[in-house]
């Protein structure tokens, strides 16, 4: 079966917007084919205002988060596999969902920049013992 995140994803945005809330995700940027302004990575992870008022252009597919954004004023599309989604939740409440990140190999048209999963060993296994290192962002 495919996955369930990205109809989770959209399910989560949409049940959001329908509570007059600001949905925000939490994207790990150190994922291959995550395209997201450098300078607003802290700690390997973005947060980023998805709110229809913020960006243009939104795109939830099975595949990638995609949308033109402005940061500091200046435009950028960001890009980030729905692997790379650690967290939707609404701004105002902090209800949401956390996930796990899922590198897969990196996006046919994307160079990879030589980076690689250190640990194949460990895909599709849920309880590897190596501990999460995700945490409830309020």
């Amino acid at each position: 079966m495919t996955s369930n995140r990205p109809y989770l994803i959209r399910a989560l945005f949409e049940w959001i917007l329908d509570n007059d809330c600001t949905p925000y995700l939490v994207v790990s940027a150190e994922v291959p084919g995550v395209q997201v302004p450098p300078a607003y990575v802290e700690n390997g992870r973005i947060v980023l205002n998805v709110a229809p008022q913020a960006v243009r252009n939104l795109d939830i597919d099975n595949e990638f988060v995609s949308f033109d954004g402005r940061f500091d004023g200046q435009p950028f599309r960001v890009q980030a596999p729905v692997g790379s989604v650690m967290a939707i939740y609404a701004k105002e409440t902090g209800q949401g969902t956390v996930f796990e990140v899922e590198v897969t190999d990196p996006p046919p048209d994307g160079p990879g920049e030589g980076t690689s999963d250190p640990d194949d060993s460990d895909k599709g296994s849920k309880d590897s013992g190596s501990g999460g290192h995700l945490r409830v962002i309020k």
